[in-house]
This record gives structure tokens, sequence and C-alpha cells, in this order.
């Protein structure tokens, strides 16, 4: 972590009158600099120092932090449209999917989208989970018949990539779409890095960008081919005919959308799983003593230790916000025009609200009072209006397949020692791995 700061001080506030939000010195900044260190760095510290609500500037402005749980209610729960997304980092590759979509036109493509993800809409998508789940633990399977050596984490992009392309198509993935949409993987990798430039950070990824876009209209041509298919793709095709704005560029900047929000967290969610049951065994034997397979116990069990791995490692862990107009956030004043960062992964790891905060302990979520009652204390998903609508297919998808695979126990011939901050939190390495059985 950065060295110690201290705040700039702050008047008192005359009676009843929000205050400035507290900021970094300058000089605590130019050592974060200097150092070279993640941004996730500098954002600790302000935490640390200054509280749920702090301030920091590396512009003329100041960004303000946002950890603390009753104001991260506030900003995304009660007020989304005084904070508002602005462009997305991943509008290069999603383009006007409802991840980066803003105002009305967010509204209308969350509205079509929504029913797919909750009640009957998401029952109809539990085989192809299922279906996805059991073809990976027959090659998990596989790997224990053969010692053949495998990457932990490409196994899971693998699973995660067969089943939101069994969602959106109705088919199970194929090799030569599996290799051609590890192009998606390379963007989001990428995206952190690219040029400030527009188009010289689309030159970058060209060649990935040319595949996933042969991949995706190769798909939506075989959606309107089939009028029987009943994948989430179709539903995007058959919109067309009433909503003249479902033009062939916003289904395929759906599609993307969905592929990478529907298999690029999930992959990490997984991978961090396993990576955290290698280090903590006494955890993946609490959870085979709750109950057999199939029971009760041990789906709840199951559960928790999804929970407590997305504690550590939301699937988003800082959501950027902008001010809309002027407000006064807990107790503090916010300018119109001020850049928010909403950061889970802090929330998360503070310890007045989780006790021991950087141990995994699943039984946070199944033992009574162990877990915040504030709704803003535990967001891995967002929170409100544009909380990711995919949370129960992520949910049902990681559960599905920790349910198959938890009896096995890779043993890793190499583990990643830190994390990759971009748009999810990445272990930053291989993580080859080998199973000698179940």
């Amino acid at each position: 972590m950065a060295t110690e700061a201290h705040p700039v001080p702050v008047p008192p506030p005359a009676d009843g009158a929000a205050r400035p939000v507290p900021e970094l010195p300058a000089e605590a900044v130019t050592r974060w600099r200097a150092e070279g260190s993640e941004l996730v760095e500098l954002l600790a510290l302000a935490h640390r120092e200054l509280g749920g609500v702090a301030a920091f500037r590396l512009g003329p402005a100041p960004t303000v932090l946002v950890t603390d749980p009753e104001a991260v209610q506030h900003v995304l729960g009660r007020h989304p449209d005084r904070y508002v997304k602005r462009s997305h980092r991943a509008r290069m590759l999603a383009g006007e999917g409802v991840l980066s979509a803003t105002g009305e036109a967010w509204k209308r493509q969350r509205r079509m989208l929504q029913s797919q993800f909750t009640g009957p809409g998401m029952r109809r998508y539990e085989r192809r989970i299922a279906e996805a789940a059991r073809r990976a633990a027959d090659r998990w399977a596989g790997y224990v018949r053969t010692g053949e050596r495998f990457d932990l984490g490409e196994e899971m992009r693998h699973f995660a990539l067969d089943t939101i392309w069994r969602a959106l198509t109705g088919r199970p993935l194929d090799d030569r779409t599996d290799r051609e949409l590890a192009s998606v993987a390379r963007v989001v990798a990428a995206l952190p890095t690219l040029p400030a430039d527009g188009a010289d950070a689309r030159d970058a990824v060209a060649e990935d960008l040319a595949r996933i876009d042969a991949v995706a209209h190769a798909a939506i041509d075989a959606a309107r081919r089939d009028p029987a298919g009943d994948g989430l793709l179709r539903v995007l095709v058959e919109a067309a005919d009433e909503h003249p704005e479902y033009t062939d560029r916003l289904i395929r900047d759906e599609l993307v959308t969905l592929l990478v929000a529907g298999h690029e967290t999930t992959a990490t969610t997984l991978t961090w799983l396993f990576l955290l049951l290698d280090g903590n065994p006494g955890a993946r034997a609490w959870a085979l003593a709750a109950g057999p397979e199939g029971s009760a116990g041990r789906r709840e069990a199951v559960q928790a230790l999804v929970s407590e791995t997305l504690r550590l490692y939301p699937s988003a862990w800082i959501l950027p916000r902008h001010a809309a107009e002027a407000d006064t956030l807990a107790g503090h004043r916010i300018e119109a025009g001020t850049d928010l960062l909403v950061c889970p992964y802090l929330t998360h790891r503070d310890a007045e609200l989780w006790p021991d905060p950087e141990r995994f302990d699943p039984a946070r979520f199944t033992s009574p009072g162990r877990k915040p009652a504030h709704l803003g204390a535990y967001y891995p998903f967002g929170l409100g209006a544009r909380a990711c609508l995919g949370t129960q297919f992520a949910v049902r998808e990681t559960t599905a397949l920790v349910e198959l695979l938890l009896e096995h126990s890779p043993r890793l011939l190499a583990v990643p020692t830190g994390s990759a901050y971009g748009i999810t939190v990445r272990p930053d390495g291989p993580a080859p791995a080998t199973l000698a059985g179940a």
C-alpha cells in the first residue's frame, strides 16, 4: 500500500450546511504516481485515511470515492438519475449495448432484456446451464483418467462461454467459435491499457474486433434462418419487427454485451473460487460436510462459497458515476459535474463491516448476524436500477458448476501471486493444474 497521508483540514460547516468532501493532499497522490502503483492502492489509501466518502485529484477537479454503505445506497439505489453512467470503457467492444447505453435508450433495452433473466425467462435457461455444467464435469473426469495438465482459468472461461452461448443461440459452443471468441477476453484484458484516442485504440485491437464481429453476424444470420429457435438471440431478432431501433448493429452490440457480461465475470469468479479453495482446504471440507450432493445443506454451502468469493472479488470492482446535478451525500457537498467511483471491492473489505475481512470465510453467509444488514455493504453485482440484469443467471451457473466439481481438488502447479485490476479483478497469471482423483 502507499504511505500514510493526512487529510486536508476542512473548516467546520455552518449549522446544517453540507461539508466539503475531505481530500487527500496532493503530495500523497504525487507519491502514488511515483511508485507506479495500481489505482486500487490510491483508493485504499483514501478510504483508510478519510473514510467512506473521500476525494483525490488526478486532474484539476476532484474525484470522489464512495465506499460507505449508506452513501452507496444513496448513489446507486436511491438516485440513479442523479448519479449517472457515462461512456463505458467497454463501449469500443460492446457499442450501444445495454452495458454502455444511457438515458432512454438504456431504459428501452433494459426492459427488453429484463424478462429473459428473471422468473419464467430464467427457468428457460436452467436446462442449458445444467448441460454446460455437465459437459465441464465430464471434461474434468477425463483429466482424472489421463492426468492431463490444464489451466484453471481457461477451463472456467470455456464453461462460462459455453453456457452463455447456449443461452444466446440454443446450441453448444463448438471448437471454432470458442477459438474465435477468445478475442473477447483479449480485448477486455487490453481495455485499461489502450491509447486514449478512440481511433488508435480500435486500431490496436482491430483484428480481434473483426473476429468478434464475424462470429456475431453469423449467429444473427443463423437466428433469422431458424424461426423455431428459442435462444435469446432469436428474441432480439424478433424485436426488430416491432422496434426499428433494433438494427443489425444494435443486435450485434447486445450480443457482444451479453457475451462479455455473461462469461468474463463468471469465469473470473469461478477461477478465484477454486484458487481460494486451494488456499483454504478447510472451506472445501466445510462445504462437503454440509450434506450429500443435491441436498439442501450442500446447496446452501455452495452458495456461501460463491457469495464469499464475490465479497473478496466482486464482479465489478469499481462503478464509475457522474453527478448530473448538485447534491448532498452523507453530509458532504457534491458539485454538479463531479466524477465518483463507487467501490464494492473496498466496501467488502472494510473491517468495520466485515470482521477479519481478508480471510476467506464462507460461513459469514450461513451464520445469523455475521453478514452486515445494510444493503449497501454487499453489492458484488452493483445495486439499484443499473445492477447487473444477469445476476440470477450468473449465480445459478456458478453454483451449478461448483456443485458438480466440489469434490475434485485440483493440484495447482503454479499459483498467481497477485491481482490485475481491469474491468474485473483477475488473477495476474495462469493457474496450471492436474486432477489426481475425486
